[in-house]
């Protein structure tokens, strides 16, 4: 094994390959999907509603500040409704799981 200048002096310095490879062997379900909805997704809205209020606002409302301001606060608004209903959602599931 390998010898790391940071291992000398930790208190794991002689089973820490051990560790890893517990934490290797782990078994469990994947996050990826929880992960992906939690981080990506409401990315994703925050910026599909961004550009589609600021198109839409662009045809009412003259003022480009107010266009900016108003389509940046409806894009948070969705984005907030749509993170709430998603842990809604995830609790709904947890409970019945």
């Amino acid at each position: 094994m390998v010898e790391l200048k940071t291992c000398r002096g930790c208190s794991h310095e002689h089973d820490c390959g051990a560790i890893y490879q517990k934490l290797a062997s782990l078994q469990g379900t994947s996050i990826v999907f929880k992960v992906s909805l939690a981080f990506l997704l409401p990315i994703l809205v925050f910026i599909i509603s961004l550009a589609a209020f600021e198109r839409t606002l662009v045809k009412m409302i003259n003022a480009t500040w107010l266009q900016t301001v108003l389509s940046f606060l409806f894009a948070l608004s969705v984005t907030f409704a749509v993170m709430l209903v998603i842990r809604v959602i995830n609790k709904e599931f947890c409970k019945n799981r």
